[in-house]
C-alpha cells in the first residue's frame, strides 16, 4: 500500500534503473573522451560526481557552479601545491585544507571534488590536467546528465539552477543562527 501522492514501487524502480543507465552512459563517454593514460584512479572523484549528477540531481552541490568550481578549484590547488612543494605529507594536508577553504568561501562545494587535491598531488599532475582529464571529464558527465534528465518523462531536469551556490549560505553547517 502506498501513501496518497507517493510514487509506486514500479515508478521508483524505473527511476533507479534510468539513473543507473544514465550513470553508465556518462561514465562510458567520459572514459572514452578522457582515456586515462596511466590509471583510472586519476578520475576517482568523477565516480562520486556521477552519483550526484544522476542520483541527487537537485542538490546544490551538483549544480554547475559547484560542479565546475569545486572540481577545477580543487584540482588547481592540488596541482599548484605539488608544483611548488612536491609531494610530502604536509603538502597533501595543506592542499586539502586550502581546497576546502576555497570551496567554502566561493560557495562551490562539491564533495567528490574534495578528493582532487590529493589525486593531483599523488599523480604528480601538471597544469594541463585541469583541462584533460578534469574539465573534459566533468563536461562529459554534465552533458550526459543534461540530456538524460530530459529524455524520461517525469525526471528532475538537470541543472535545477545554473549558478546555485553550494552551500546555500556562508554559515551553512557552521553554527546555529
Amino acid at each position: 500500500m502506498t501513501r496518497a501522492g507517493a510514487p509506486t514501487r514500479t515508478a521508483v524502480t524505473l527511476r533507479v534503473l534510468w539513473c543507473l543507465l544514465g550513470s553508465a552512459a556518462g561514465m562510458s563517454l567520459m572514459l572514452f573522451v578522457v582515456a586515462p593514460p596511466h590509471s583510472p584512479f586519476l578520475l576517482a572523484s568523477l565516480g562520486g560526481t556521477t552519483l550526484f549528477l544522476f542520483g541527487l540531481t537537485r542538490a546544490d552541490a551538483v549544480q554547475p557552479r559547484a560542479l565546475l568550481g569545486g572540481h577545477l578549484g580543487g584540482a588547481l590547488v592540488g596541482i599548484a601545491f605539488y608544483q611548488a612543494f612536491g609531494d610530502a605529507l604536509w603538502v597533501y594536508a595543506a592542499a586539502e585544507v586550502i581546497a576546502i577553504g576555497f570551496m567554502l568561501l566561493t560557495r562551490t562545494v562539491h564533495p567528490p571534488a574534495g578528493a582532487n587535491p590529493l589525486i593531483m598531488i599523488q599523480s604528480h599532475a601538471g597544469f594541463s590536467a585541469l583541462w584533460q582529464p578534469v574539465l573534459a571529464g566533468v563536461l562529459c558527465l554534465a552533458v550526459v546528465a543534461i540530456v538524460w534528465s530530459r529524455v524520461f518523462k517525469g525526471m528532475q531536469k538537470y541543472p535545477r539552477e545554473w549558478l546555485a551556490p553550494s552551500p546555500p549560505t556562508v554559515t551553512w553547517g557552521a553554527w546555529t543562527d
